[in-house]
């Protein structure tokens, strides 16, 4: 654990749950308005069912969802598991990634990282898209973390390169063989992402973990559907898990292959 010192891990890590929560309601917003082309700012939030627009304390990340014991106070129409799910899930990260970085600006690197991936996932899971503006978005900001210090713009250009290279050929060369799209370019745009945020050897441990992660979800997807190796399985959410464990395990991972 990188914070030390009495209770202020415990309590700085208890603030950062508290604003992760914050920032996981806003997170809800994106994954539902930014694939949609609508605002993410503007107008305030309301119900899907009846339009009523959402109260301040109707917008309380989880307390409002366990109050309202998961119904519109209007309407009384269900409100998706999904949402609390965000939020304590950005909550969390928030938590964990203080704790294991502790303050300066990595920490703050880090946590844009997680806050990226985060609606990637989601919104690729829904819509099988993953929108520029947060791939690209997030290339342009790591690249402009790595210009600060502690930062390396060298192996953070390299890793944008060889992640988004390396998917690129691989997606030419499955269309060349099979005469078929089997990589969309919002993953390349993704592992490029990834790659300015983590360097070259966290672009390759990403790639080794989320083929891993791809093979298993890939066999559970086509025992399921039943379409075989026709099934389309989105990549984005494998490549963000893994970008979140070669973040943290990719020291592990080369110390593994230099045995």
């Amino acid at each position: 654990m990188a914070a030390d010192g009495g209770g202020f891990p415990v309590l700085a890590a208890s603030a950062a749950f508290l604003v992760g929560a914050c920032i996981g309601s806003f997170l809800n917003v994106v994954i539902h308005r930014l694939p949609r082309g609508e605002s993410i700012v503007s107008p305030r939030s309301r119900c899907p069912g009846c339009g009523r627009q959402i109260g301040a304390w109707e917008n309380i990340p989880v307390a409002s969802f366990l109050l309202l014991r998961g119904k519109c106070a209007g309407c009384g129409e269900a409100i998706s598991w999904r949402y609390p799910a965000v939020e304590l899930l950005t909550a969390s990260g928030f938590a964990a990634i203080f704790l294991l970085d502790g303050p300066g600006i990595p920490l703050v690197r880090d946590l844009l990282f997680f806050s990226l991936l985060v609606p990637i996932a989601f919104i690729d899971i829904d819509h099988r898209i993953i929108p520029d503006e947060l791939s690209l978005g997030g290339l342009a900001a790591a690249l402009l973390f790595s210009f600060l210090p502690g930062g390396d713009w060298k192996g953070s250009a390299a890793g944008a390169l060889l992640g988004g290279g390396i998917l690129h050929a691989t997606a030419f060369l499955y269309e060349k063989v099979r005469g078929a799209e089997g990589m969309g370019g919002g993953d390349i745009k993704l592992l490029a992402m990834i790659g300015a945020f983590l360097g070259w050897r966290g672009t390759l441990a990403t790639i080794f973990f989320g083929a891993l992660l791809g093979a298993a979800g890939g066999i559970l997807a086509m025992r399921k559907g039943g379409a075989g190796l026709k099934t389309a399985i989105p990549f984005g959410p494998y490549l963000c898990v893994a970008a979140l464990a070669a973040r943290y395990l990719g020291g592990w991972f080369w110390r593994f292959l230099l045995i």
